[in-house]
């Protein structure tokens, strides 16, 4: 039998020995899962900043060429699978974990929470995702003006033809309000996710399960047209002078994903950084992400 005072030792040291819940990482376009400039040093800051956190930084392929690449041309759909595989495979996130997407890794873990509800997504954080798509693609991230140049002929060749879609993941949350009926036949990814094709009860099922969403805009933003994709805004239909909120899309009026209901409880967070695209401080992600990862 094991005395009172030894139980009570376990439970302390149970207590203060945890750390940090898991906290998974997914780049952008342009991005790897491994450059010490751009996701290693959010590891870095994370490790400073919390208690012995386990932090998985997806990779997407074999190496760090074969991730970057794919950010470009494997099919959106499968880079979900994929990264599905790895979390189920890695057992310390049974017990759940915190999830941070960077740009287009924003919407790919919304994904992820929407079809694969194990293991269980604590809190998912955009930083400057593209939730209700792109139109346009005005900038080019890093060293890559060759393959961005080429994305933007494929674009312009056409986003919605079904090669272009199946294999170039831009084209794939490529939103063009004035071709919303293609769009939403065509669209291979973001109309899925977006409920924009059928109906899935299991995404707003799986996305409720969340605790809270966080979701960060850049209000100068450069690379992301309308930047107010990154709160769920778009343009309306024919029209890009004119912005529809979340608040007022039919996403939201008809609950499709859950938005409204998570936001009537105050777990919809919409987080600003007067910056160009994530060009956000140090202090700037320990004021206002690190609060989120703590527990």
């Amino acid at each position: 039998m094991f005395s009172f005072l030894t139980i009570l030792l376990y439970l302390i040291h149970a207590v203060t020995s945890a750390g940090s819940p898991p906290i998974v990482l997914w780049h952008g376009m342009g991005d790897s899962c491994c450059n010490p400039l751009s996701l290693g040093s959010i590891i870095k800051l994370l490790k400073q900043q919390l208690s012995d956190p386990y932090v998985l930084s997806l990779r997407i392929g074999s190496n760090i060429v074969e991730d970057t690449s794919n950010g470009f041309f494997m099919n959106a759909n499968h880079q979900i699978d994929y990264a599905c595989k790895l979390l189920n495979a890695d057992k310390n996130l049974t017990q759940g974990y915190h999830a941070i997407g960077f740009s287009q890794g924003g919407q790919f873990l919304r994904a992820v929470a929407q079809r694969c509800p194990e293991p269980p997504m604590l809190n998912l954080i955009s930083i400057g995702g593209q939730h209700q798509g792109v139109f346009g693609f005005p900038r080019c991230p890093g060293d890559n003006e060759t393959i961005c140049n080429y994305i933007r002929d494929l674009l312009r060749f056409g986003a919605y033809e079904s090669f272009v879609q199946n294999h170039l993941v831009q084209a794939e949350y490529w939103h063009d309000p004035h071709k919303e009926t293609t769009y939403r036949k065509a669209s291979v990814f973001l109309a899925d996710i977006n409920q924009e094709r059928t109906f899935n009860e299991q995404y707003k099922t799986n996305l409720l399960k969340i605790r809270n969403l966080i979701l960060v805009k850049f209000l100068r933003d450069t690379m992301v047209t309308p930047h107010e994709s990154e709160h769920f805004g778009f343009y309306e239909e024919k029209d890009t002078s004119k912005i529809i909120p979340l608040r007022e899309s039919s996403l939201y009026s008809k609950d499709l994903l859950g938005l409204k209901t998570m936001d009537e409880q105050s777990r919809i967070k919409f987080l600003e950084s007067d910056t160009d695209h994530l060009q956000f401080t140090d202090q700037w992600f320990i004021d206002n992400i690190i609060p989120y990862l703590k527990d």
